[in-house]
């Protein structure tokens, strides 16, 4: 196998403020934020959210974060239940209008350390796009990975696409869409 060598990383993983700018919850203060784009919140629903991953694992990686801060599944209402998995539907929609993949990886973030990363206080889902050929999973959670677009390119595509959906509106030029 061979080998990336990556020591720049180690800044990230070591760093003691995770959020300097952040003084709570970074799922929770990001958005009541003006700055959508420049946090990369591409779309909001009642609810819930989409914002998307600083540290992908490939072009379109995104998380759809419910408002409610909480950390346990059973603690959500069921409208707030219903909304986050409708805007997990329509983020698969824009998902394959933007980037086409083949297939996506989705997975439901609940609790500290291992399964919620580093924020285990409030669940998000994961949801990355995956297509033929990329770098299978293993090289990925091995922390070696290739992301083939700018973060901001792939803002610019997932936002048009979640622009384009039935009920979507766009307040303002740096704005998330918002979906009904």
């Amino acid at each position: 196998m061979d080998q990336v060598f990556a020591p720049w990383r180690i800044e990230w993983i070591r760093r003691e403020e995770k959020n300097a700018d952040v003084e709570g919850c970074v799922f929770c203060e990001l958005p009541e934020r003006d700055e959508d784009r420049e946090n990369l919140l591409v779309a909001r629903s009642e609810h819930s959210f989409v914002l998307l991953n600083n540290y992908p694992y490939n072009p379109g990686h995104v998380m759809v974060i419910p408002r409610e801060h909480t950390g346990d599944y059973a603690e959500l209402s069921g409208e707030q239940l219903l909304d986050h998995a409708r805007l997990k539907q329509r983020t698969f929609e824009a998902l394959e209008a933007a980037l086409e993949p083949d297939g996506f990886n989705a997975g439901l973030n609940l609790g500290s350390g291992a399964a919620g990363g580093s924020i285990g206080d409030h669940l998000h889902t994961h949801v990355v796009p995956r297509w033929h050929g990329d770098t299978n999973f293993m090289p990925v959670i091995g922390e070696t990975s290739v992301i083939v677009e700018a973060l901001e390119d792939t803002y610019d595509r997932l936002h048009e696409a979640f622009a384009a959906q039935e009920g979507a509106t766009v307040p303002g030029e740096n704005s998330a869409v918002v979906l009904e």
